[in-house]
């Protein structure tokens, strides 16, 4: 996990150098630049896989082409067995995506299995630049008339140019010949789900290679997401989401052999029902566990940076963001990546609202699910790489790997509809039973700012005479949030950075 910042055109090396030093904070280990003809390179470097031996930019076997990138590539065991391993260097992973390049050009994007953002300069100093289909790494760009810049944040950009920053679209590759092209698309292409008359409402009579399926692919997602060259734990909420994935997380590293228990990291006022779910997870499986907790003063401390790290003012991710932040600051002093829950309600019908109308039906509960996945650029992933990357720690989130997205969107939605007798994400829990404490398999959701007491503290501090705007409900309590966002990035039209409107003035 890195930071990028891209140059091509007339560059401008001390502002990009500028630019780069904003983002420091998402790279803390290493730092690196490199210039080829008109294309300037820059990498703040979070050190994970082959810490001594991965620095970049990443330089290819003719000494001219380059790579930088942020994220990582998790098949790029497989990718050097197809491509050479005596063609390897290092041990970094980003040296797959690398030598995919080098053999297959744009084209080469398809085979990498990730979340990432990456820029390369091949052999005769063309530049390509791309972020992968769901959007996890954060990409902006801003086309001037004498120079494109990309950035991994907002706070990157000069001011002078904030007025120009966009989102750089996720499953998209740029060249300066080819324009803006897709390569891949984040719900990937699927057969319509088939349709069942009659849903079971009990364990015994799903299809047990339906319950198969689902649990081997996110089991496989998470041991997929175990490769660390360095300390990796969980944000262990207490949820059912982040338990499976602790459970599976702590299975794999027993068997593997890992010298220590799973660390897990849990947040929450005290006695919140985050962090008494998350003490029973973590006895029952054994883990090395931590636990931030969080005052009133702790929380509201917080507010103002939380809106500042996660470059975002709406309601539910900064009330969200603010427990995230706390856990991430602490979580950063003892390992460098986590895998987090972050997918699973938006693909298992978990939200209360995918229950409630318009969403009732099949249709249009399908339809909802490929909504919300689609936008979680915007929305939850943002929230979870700012507030983590702002200490240097990467977060993974192995429910929205490609395998599991595909198989969880090509499910009858009638499977995760809720009836007097089924609750939401009944599939799921189904799927992981006996892997888990019934109390933790069965727990009904909450929404984390809830589980972990954020939003009662944050909601009193800000309604409180003399607080922050004195706010009186979600509307104005957006507003407030907006007024720290502006003056932070000033000059940044939310629409084309947020894909959002401000909100009304109050």
């Amino acid at each position: 996990m890195c930071g990028i910042v891209v140059a091509v055109g007339e560059v401008d090396v001390p502002l990009c150098r500028e630019m780069l030093a904003r983002i420091a904070h998402r790279g803390p280990d290493d730092s690196g630049e490199t210039r080829r003809g008109d294309v300037w390179l820059g990498h703040q470097r979070l050190s994970i896989m082959d810490p001594n031996g991965g620095h970049q930019p990443l330089v290819g076997p003719d000494g001219r082409s380059c790579l930088v990138t942020n994220g990582e590539i998790y098949n790029h065991l497989h990718l050097r067995e197809e491509l050479g391993a005596d063609r390897f260097v290092t041990g970094s992973d980003s040296e797959a995506a690398l030598h995919v390049l080098l053999a297959d050009g744009p084209a080469g994007l398809t085979r990498l299995r990730g979340m990432f953002t990456l820029a390369y300069v091949d052999e005769a100093g063309s530049l390509l630049v791309a972020r992968d289909a769901l959007g996890v790494k954060p990409l902006y760009w801003v086309r001037r008339d004498d120079c494109v810049l990309f950035a991994s944040e907002l706070r990157a950009f000069d001011p002078a140019d904030r007025p120009l920053v966009e989102s750089f679209p996720p499953g998209c590759c740029w060249t300066r010949q080819g324009g803006l092209v897709r390569f891949a698309d984040a719900v990937p292409p699927r057969v319509r789900p088939a349709r069942r008359a009659q849903v079971p409402t009990a364990p015994g009579q799903w299809d047990e290679a339906l319950l198969k399926a689902v649990r081997e692919t996110v089991v496989t997602a998470v041991e997929d997401r175990m490769m660390s060259d360095v300390g990796i734990g969980v944000f262990l909420s207490g949820g059912l989401d982040s338990a499976i994935v602790t459970a599976v997380a702590a299975e794999y590293a027993k068997r593997h052999g890992r010298r220590r228990p799973l660390p897990t990291f849990a947040v929450g006022t005290p006695g919140s029902s985050d962090l008494l779910a998350a003490r029973v997870v973590a006895e029952h499986l054994g883990t090395d566990h931590h636990e931030v907790v969080m005052t009133p003063e702790d929380a509201v401390a917080a507010l103002p940076r939380a809106v500042r790290a996660i470059e975002h003012f709406d309601v539910h991710l900064v009330r969200s963001a603010v427990p995230n932040l706390l856990l991430a600051e602490y979580a950063s002093q003892h390992v460098h990546a986590v895998l987090t829950g972050e997918g699973a309600d938006e693909l298992f019908a978990g939200y209360p609202d995918c229950h409630r109308e318009p969403y009732l039906g099949p249709d249009a509960l399908q339809a909802r699910l490929v909504s919300i996945v689609e936008g979680l650029q915007w929305e939850n992933l943002q929230r979870c790489d700012r507030t983590t990357m702002a200490y240097g720690l990467e977060a993974r989130v192995p429910f929205l790997d490609r395998d599991v997205i595909g198989l969880a969107l090509s499910i009858p939605p009638e499977y995760k509809m809720t009836r007097p007798g089924i609750e939401e994400k009944k599939l799921l829990r189904d799927a992981f039973a006996g892997w888990l404490p019934e109390q933790i398999l069965r727990r009904g959701k909450l929404q984390f700012g809830h589980g972990s007491g954020a939003k009662d503290v944050l909601t009193g501090a800000l309604t409180a005479e003399g607080s922050v705007g004195t706010v009186r409900g979600d509307s104005e309590e957006e507003a407030a949030f907006y007024a720290l966002w502006l003056a932070e990035f000033p000059g940044v039209d939310p629409q084309r950075a947020l894909g959002r409107s401000a909100p009304p003035a109050q």
